[in-house]
């Protein structure tokens, strides 16, 4: 069992930078891939970063490939989303989610999932 709690988000205007933070608790969850995910009104939940259990190298959408990193830390149990460049698109409220699967992109992957932090991006 996995429990994930997610912080950091907030209101920054177009072009700021923003970090996300995804808290894990549960004594497997360095053999987790972890993902966020945004959904924005509206719209589906959409795909934004992951990382395996092992590697420091992420996957990411091609909506946010050179403005966002994913990282992760297992000694901490936290999984990080650095976002840089933000853009008015990138509103959203941002889910951290954890999969036995790694490079998992879709939702139905991912067997835990926190409570979401909203990102609001104001022009």
């Amino acid at each position: 069992q996995v429990q994930l709690v997610e912080s950091g988000g907030g209101l920054v205007q177009a072009g700021d930078s923003l970090r996300l933070s995804c808290a894990a608790s549960g004594r497997s969850f360095n053999t987790y891939a972890v993902a966020w995910f945004r959904q924005a009104p509206g719209k589906e939940r959409e795909f934004v970063a992951t990382i395996g259990w092992t590697t420091s190298t992420g996957v990411y959408a091609n909506s946010v490939k050179g403005r966002f990193t994913i990282s992760r830390d297992n000694a901490k149990n936290t999984v990080s989303l650095q976002m840089n460049s933000l853009k008015l698109e990138d509103t959203a409220v941002y889910y951290c989610a954890a999969s036995r699967l790694v490079r998992a992109t879709a939702p139905a992957a991912y067997d835990y999932w926190g409570q979401g932090t909203q990102v609001t991006v104001s022009s």
